[in-house]
């Protein structure tokens, strides 16, 4: 890998981009050398994803240049970004759910001989690339049917199969589990020992000190500098993101479980809608106020099923779901709701938000209906208005134009800490937390394992369903791991060792009767 001052393959000098009320890039200057992970942090809101979209011509610069190899070059859409080699996998897939993973990768680039589509000459290139890189893909399955893991692996083929020289990642282990980040860390050192160049947005300090060379740190939508990560320490490159000290120490007292459980679950049973296979097998569990239960497992084996089974956005199949004693398992959402129940989705964009509506018309969804959001019938948008600048305040949640913001415009950190926001606000008995930090900086990940420990020590039971084990490890004070739809071991929170939970959810273990 040559590193010479000089082999830079992208500069972005001087880049300055304004959104309405805000100005998101603030005279920034990134360089890219050719053959190097260079990592982009910064805490939510800061401006790396408009940058990255910059520089794949989503958005155009109000101000600055873009050379490449030296260049300067003008790029007015994606289309002219992959013509320069530039290709990139976004923090929400770009994908369509009803097509192949074969057909999403060579979309728009599919071979023909005489007007005739090549299908079996796409599907032995892709896998020729799935074999070099390690990426396991099952080119005829469709993408609404595969895992998120399973999902990020077409983007990144869609870029190989483009033959890109300079790769963007933005978040790409947000949703993936250790094993998958272990093994996406991989690919990554070896597609830069190609000579390919990578520039890897992150909020995760640990993955930035094994994976990148150097690390550019943007701060309110300007650049605080430049720095080789293995000359840096992590507290040092915090401190540079927030603009303060962070903790990362979590201080938990031991829990102090209430007489009773606040959710009791009894041999729960949720079949697939199409083929009527069992994705939760027969799950019973009991969480009392007071405590923080943790489910872990590989993404895929029935954690995301079980949880919307639990918030009401799916039916179960079999079993008994209760909620502070009263039975909710044929009840709706909002019945489940006005019993105390919360929920923060894991899809934050599919089931978290309405996309269109303001964020204080999205912090009301769970109580326009009730005074004094509504009287008569009537909403009073004053209430909503200073309702949401409350939470706005509270949970740090930036928006360009404020509570009036649509939703769609806030980046995806600022739309998961609107989500916490809404359902903590809501003073829950019960709060199921699906990756609550999923894609949150470090000082915002620090804030919401905070507002977590101080529910419980309010008394609510929490349910959370992560994938990170760090974050298992250290909130929990009971951990289930799922494998397979079945409980396949408990732990206990604090005496849990990495490891031995790792093997369990990767299968190695008896289920839990």
């Amino acid at each position: 890998m040559n590193n010479a001052p000089d082999n830079f393959i992208i500069e972005m000098l001087g880049i300055t981009k304004d959104f309405p009320g805000v100005r998101a890039n603030d005279d920034i200057t990134l360089r890219l050398r050719r053959g190097e992970i260079h990592a982009l942090l910064g805490e939510n809101g800061a401006g790396k994803s408009t940058l990255m979209s910059i520089l794949f011509g989503l958005y155009r610069p109000d101000k600055g240049v873009i050379l490449k190899n030296g260049r300067a070059v003008s790029i007015s859409g994606p289309n002219a970004a992959n013509a320069l080699g530039i290709g990139m996998v976004h923090q929400h897939f770009k994908l369509v759910h009803n097509f192949t993973a074969l057909e999403n990768i060579v979309m728009g680039m599919e071979p023909t001989r005489l007007g005739l589509l090549r299908t079996d000459q796409a599907r032995r290139q892709v896998l020729a690339l799935s074999e070099k890189y390690g990426l396991r893909i099952d080119p005829d399955a469709k993408i609404e049917d595969s895992t998120v893991g399973a999902q990020q692996r077409v983007e990144i083929l869609k870029m190989l199969y483009r033959e890109n020289e300079i790769l963007i990642f933005d978040e790409p282990t947000a949703v993936l589990t250790p094993g998958e980040i272990g093994d996406l860390t991989r690919i990554m050192r070896s597609l830069a020992d190609e000579g390919k160049s990578i520039l890897f947005i992150t909020h995760k300090l640990n993955e930035i000190k094994q994976t990148a060379q150097r690390c550019t740190v943007l701060r309110k939508g300007r650049s605080v500098g430049t720095m080789i990560v293995k000359d840096t320490s992590v507290e040092t490159m915090s401190e540079l993101m927030v603009g303060r000290r962070v903790d990362f120490s979590i201080d938990k007292t031991p829990a102090k479980p209430s007489p009773s459980p606040m959710l009791r679950v009894e041999r729960l049973t949720v079949k697939s809608g199409r083929q009527q296979k069992p994705l939760v097998r027969d799950v019973s569990f009991e969480v009392y106020g007071g405590e923080i239960v943790c489910v872990a497992g590989v993404d895929g084996n029935g954690q995301s099923e079980l949880a919307y089974a639990l918030a009401g956005l799916i039916p179960a199949d079999a079993g008994r779901i209760y909620i502070a004693g009263k039975d909710v398992t044929r009840s709706p959402v909002r019945a489940r709701n006005m019993l105390g129940l919360a929920h923060i989705p894991e899809d934050r964009q599919r089931y978290g938000l309405v996309l269109d509506y303001s964020v204080e018309e999205n912090l009301a969804l769970k109580s326009y209906f009730r005074s004094p959001f509504q009287r008569r019938g009537f909403l009073s948008f004053a209430v909503m208005r200073a309702h949401a600048e409350r939470l706005m305040r509270g949970f740090d949640v930036r928006a360009a134009q404020g509570p009036a913001t649509r939703a769609r415009s806030l980046s995806g950190g600022n739309q998961q800490k609107a989500i916490i926001a809404r359902e903590i606000s809501e003073l829950p008995n019960v709060l199921i937390a699906v990756q609550p930090t999923r894609g949150l900086d470090v000082g915002a990940a620090e804030y919401i394992h905070r507002r977590l420990l101080a529910a419980r020590d309010e008394g609510k039971a929490i349910l959370l369903v992560t994938l990170d084990l760090d974050e298992a490890l250290a909130m929990s004070d009971r951990i289930f791991v799922i494998y397979e739809g079945a409980f396949a071991a408990e732990f206990d929170g604090v005496k849990a060792d990495a490891r031995e939970l790792g093997l369990r959810m990767a299968g190695s273990g008896k289920r839990v009767d």
